[in-house]
């Protein structure tokens, strides 16, 4: 376990290796689990505020069930998620025609529709971010959806904390970044004496 500031880092996130290989799962992240994607309260401004130039960019069926759930909902975990279609896929998920699942809203932004990227639960998968009273717990989420994932990363060499790299800096800045960094290179180097 890694501290930085109030941050608790699981060493997973130094150690493990991840590289998304989207064409072997298929955007699977976006159907898979019992919710939709976790929104930190800051996000569902951007989402109100970013719906008219993302609403062109996702399913019909995906508009419909936001016009029937709202852009997002209160999940029975007590936390703010997107709403689901049948319980399954993210209703801001879109099929392209390679049967991939993709994001609505990042579409809209890569396109300049939006100035909200995704949400940052999305962003940082494989990481999940959980927090307590005092502190913020940093951890890697291994789920078989995501094993094409990990044998890429391990064939190319790139841990998890590098395939973020944006964004974590998203999420806790530049500084913060490089102290997880240093601390990565430190402990490789001790590992190899």
């Amino acid at each position: 376990m890694i501290k930085i500031d109030d941050t608790l880092i699981s060493d997973d996130v130094l150690l493990e290796y991840f590289v998304c290989d989207i064409e072997k799962c298929k955007g699977a992240c976006c159907v898979e689990g019992d919710l939709g994607a976790p929104l930190d309260e800051d996000e569902l401004a951007k989402l109100k505020k970013n719906f008219n130039g993302i609403a062109p960019y996702l399913t019909e069926e995906g508009r419909h069930e936001i016009e029937k759930q709202g852009l997002y909902v209160y999940d029975f975990e007590g936390d703010y998620s997107t709403p689901t279609i049948n319980g399954r896929e993210c209703a801001y998920a879109i099929y392209d025609e390679k049967g991939i699942l993709k994001c609505g809203i990042e579409l809209a932004y890569e396109n300049g529709r939006s100035d909200f990227i995704k949400p940052i639960s999305c962003h940082l998968y494989p990481v999940r971010i959980s927090k307590n009273v005092t502190n913020i717990a940093v951890n890697y989420d291994q789920w078989h959806i995501c094993n094409p994932a990990c044998i890429l990363g391990r064939e190319v060499k790139v841990p998890v904390y590098r395939f973020l790299k944006d964004a974590l800096i998203r999420k806790f800045g530049t500084a913060w970044y490089h102290q997880l960094e240093a601390y990565a290179r430190e402990t490789k180097i001790s590992r190899e004496k």
